[in-house]
């Protein structure tokens, strides 16, 4: 089992990786749900930090639905990613009428090559989520998918959440839960889904806010959950 947990800045990636998670989402901007890093932490994370992670391309914060000003900056930021190391991306984008964007992810896929690659939780806001599983299967880059089962927190979508596994069975597509996760409701959550994968954020902070740092304690907490 997989715990990915969201890193912010540099000190929040050592503290992830000394406590325990196995991957990381380097995601700075998390009060406007996280946008792109800058060349200066990924390449700091590269040379500081041993497990692997994934840099979220997000070249603002207004939505998810992008133009062709956005798509440059996001295959220039794929670019700068390969180029210092990191591991993977974070990436996702829909159509006006909230469908899998394929033309855009077609491109940023091209661009990622050789990259372990994270459909985020724009899917959450797919007008269908089994349709937009399914658009995703035709895509063997990607290899995980970030979802809550919907815009509410995980622990409110649990049936939904043990839909979708069962959907991506017997597919290349991995679903990583995320989103409203925390030490106290984590066990029952894991109890009812069983994912192969979870993802953390602001439930293994401090007071549970992007504005204090990582809390070891959560995270090791967590860790040893999973192993139980």
């Amino acid at each position: 089992m997989t715990l990915e947990i969201i890193a912010t800045n540099l000190s929040d990636a050592k503290k992830a990786e000394a406590y325990g998670a196995d991957r990381l989402e380097l995601s700075p901007g998390m009060l406007e749900t996280g946008i792109t890093p800058s060349y200066g932490l990924i390449d700091s994370v590269v040379k500081t930090v041993n497990i692997p992670f994934n840099a979220i391309i997000r070249p603002h914060s207004q939505s998810f639905i992008y133009n062709e000003d956005d798509l440059t900056v996001m295959k220039k930021d794929i670019q700068m990613v390969k180029k210092l190391g990191a591991d993977g991306i974070v990436i996702g984008a829909l159509t006006n009428d909230y469908l899998i964007d394929e033309e855009i992810l077609k491109q940023l896929l091209h661009e990622a090559e050789g990259l372990d690659v994270t459909f985020h939780r724009a899917f959450d806001f797919a007008r269908d989520q089994e349709e937009a599983l399914e658009c995703l299967v035709n895509y063997p880059q990607v290899k995980r998918i970030l979802t809550a089962g919907g815009a509410q927190p995980a622990p409110q979508a649990t049936q939904k959440i043990r839909q979708l596994i069962r959907l991506a069975e017997n597919t290349h597509l991995e679903i990583m839960a995320g989103f409203g996760l925390r030490e106290d409701n984590f066990k029952e959550f894991y109890n009812e889904t069983k994912p192969n994968e979870v993802h953390f954020g602001s439930g293994v902070r401090q007071n549970e806010s992007y504005l204090h740092p990582i809390d070891g304690s959560k995270v090791n907490n967590v860790k040893v959950m999973m192993k139980e």
